[in-house]
């Protein structure tokens, strides 16, 4: 089926196939079909991403290649998708004449969003806003026919997003790209990440983005039992997933190290906060209450930079809500102070494993390092269930002839 044709096939029957698609995945049944694809993960972290692709989620791809920078980053990737990921500095890998990159079917990949993100303040002339140019090495030299980059979704209309669509078409892929809401796919966060994705035998605007299959029920502050544009969503979409979904069954945690105990208690350890903290934290006792209710209440205990600062940061020392998803998960999760990530109940932070699970990590997953490091990984990490659903994309661009 040629890419004229493509674009003929009736929307109806898109839909259905992508259906049929995720269905297979979710039970299980893609993983086991002869058909598999090869798979490069370049700028991979820990394998978030791989592992939404990867057998772990129900889908048909194999990692054959991987670099990292981040050597706790390379132990994590190993130690879950075998011993192929190589360390070091990607520009220096891609210079050495031994290095062979083998090719593969899809590259993907998350080149550091740190010179887009609007966290950064000298984020202008940041050089890791052009490591995008070593991906395009590595998708030529791999022949792969697609592949997929995910960042900041500041980065789309940014001048580097004009240069990178220009090298892909040049390249001979056809691209879209759009910001995906990670709650709308069933990870129990609201983290928003821009994926760009290319195609050289299709046009993937006519699969991407991927339908939803997730709602908010209290969109526009209304209870809904039906999403308002039907036709973004799969068959039967469900609520989106909540804190209280991903992490209520698990106890108190113990300790403040990480634990010689099975999964998931190895990674349920807490802190040993000071006085000042735990009184912080009993003052605002109620979910969704945040820095600002602090100062309201206690303001003795405010710090006085929170009391100068009177805009912004609403999310500062703020308490999670139990029957919402969580705002995005970032490196220091376990530092109130940085963001909304006080228990919706206890009065603590949440712990490695809880920030793991609302980025939608399995338990039987394999951190390697040490706390900060494994921290880091967990926050730094596209959430595996929203790379699911774009690999359902490029599975469905890679297998349109045989339908």
């Amino acid at each position: 089926m040629k890419y004229k044709q493509l674009k003929k096939i009736d929307h109806e029957y898109l839909i259905q196939e992508e259906q049929r698609l995720y269905e297979s995945r979710t039970e299980g049944m893609l993983a086991r079909k002869r058909n598999r694809f090869r798979l490069i993960d370049a700028f991979a972290g820990a394998g978030g991403m791989t592992l939404g692709f990867s057998k772990c989620f129900g889908h048909a791809f194999d990692s054959v290649w991987a670099n990292d920078f981040n050597n706790y980053c390379i132990d994590t990737y190993n130690a879950n998708f075998g011993d192929h990921c190589l360390p070091g500095d990607i520009v220096d890998i891609l210079t050495d004449p031994s290095v062979k990159i083998p090719e593969a079917d899809v590259v993907i990949g998350g080149p550091p969003c740190q010179g887009f993100s609007l966290l950064n303040k000298n984020r202008e002339g940041d050089p890791r806003k052009q490591l995008w140019r070593p991906y395009f090495d590595i998708v030529e030299r791999s022949r792969a026919k697609v592949f997929v980059m995910e960042n900041v979704p500041q980065i789309l209309g940014s001048f580097e997003h004009g240069e990178i669509m220009g090298i892909a078409e040049s390249m001979g892929f056809k691209v879209s790209a759009d910001v995906l809401c990670a709650a709308d796919y069933g990870v129990p966060q609201t983290r928003r990440r821009a994926i760009i994705i290319g195609c050289k035998d299709f046009d993937p605007a006519v699969v991407f983005p991927p339908r939803k299959t997730h709602f908010n029920p209290n969109g526009n502050g209304k209870q809904l039992t039906i999403p308002f544009n039907q036709g973004d969503y799969l068959t039967e979409p469900q609520k989106w997933k909540t804190v209280r979904d991903a992490i209520s069954d698990l106890p108190s945690p113990e300790g403040t190290e990480i634990r010689n105990v099975p999964p998931p208690l190895d990674l349920h350890f807490g802190r040993n906060p000071t006085e000042l903290s735990r009184k912080r934290y009993g003052t605002i006792p109620k979910e969704g209450m945040n820095r600002f209710d602090l100062q309201r209440i206690a303001p003795e205990l405010t710090p006085p930079c929170w009391i100068r600062k009177t805009s912004g940061g609403t999310d500062l020392f703020g308490r999670l809500w139990w029957d919402r998803p969580a705002f995005t998960i970032r490196t220091e999760f376990f530092k109130p102070e940085k963001g909304r990530y006080l228990h919706p109940k206890q009065h603590r932070p949440i712990t490695h494993r809880e920030a793991a699970r609302l980025q939608s990590f399995p338990d039987d997953f394999v951190f390697k390092g040490s706390k900060i490091e494994i921290a880091k990984q967990i926050g730094n990490a596209i959430p595996p269930g929203l790379a699911a659903r774009v690999a359902d994309v490029v599975y469905m661009l890679l297998t349109i002839n045989e339908r």
